[in-house]
């Protein structure tokens, strides 16, 4: 039997995964970083973007907004700070929420801690919405 990687994916709110599986691909601040068993010891930062899960013939995506992952002997554990699986999306409902967020950078009286925290919000809703 081939030797599996343990990983498991956790968010503020609960723990979204926790299984033995042959690879993940997470998206590091740096790029996509595959992760395979017995790869070597590391923590990185996560960009937001998605982690696929593979393991046989069966591939989970889950979209992360940032984070960190920390490789070690045991496995691979990627803190989250917020996570969702990619096939409990709604296109319709991240789309409203991009138009919400550009209507709110068109708004002139929009103060400056408004407008970055719109501008925010607009960059993660399309990661989110490419993501689909």
């Amino acid at each position: 039997m081939a030797e599996k990687l343990h990983f498991n994916l956790v968010s503020p709110e609960k723990e979204i995964m926790s299984a033995n599986v042959d690879q993940v691909d997470i998206p590091g601040s740096e790029g996509l970083l595959g992760v395979l068993p017995k790869h070597s010891p590391m923590m990185t930062i996560l960009a937001p973007g998605v982690v696929w899960v593979k393991d046989g013939g069966e591939e989970t995506r889950v979209f992360v907004r940032g984070g960190f992952a920390e490789i070690t002997p045991a496995g691979l554990t990627v803190l989250a700070e917020e996570a969702v699986m990619v096939k409990d999306l709604n296109a319709e409902d991240i789309a409203r929420r991009i138009k919400n967020c550009e209507e709110d950078l068109g708004d002139a009286d929009t103060s400056p801690e408004t407008r970055r925290h719109a501008e925010k919000e607009l960059l993660q809703l399309k990661e989110l919405q490419a993501a689909l």
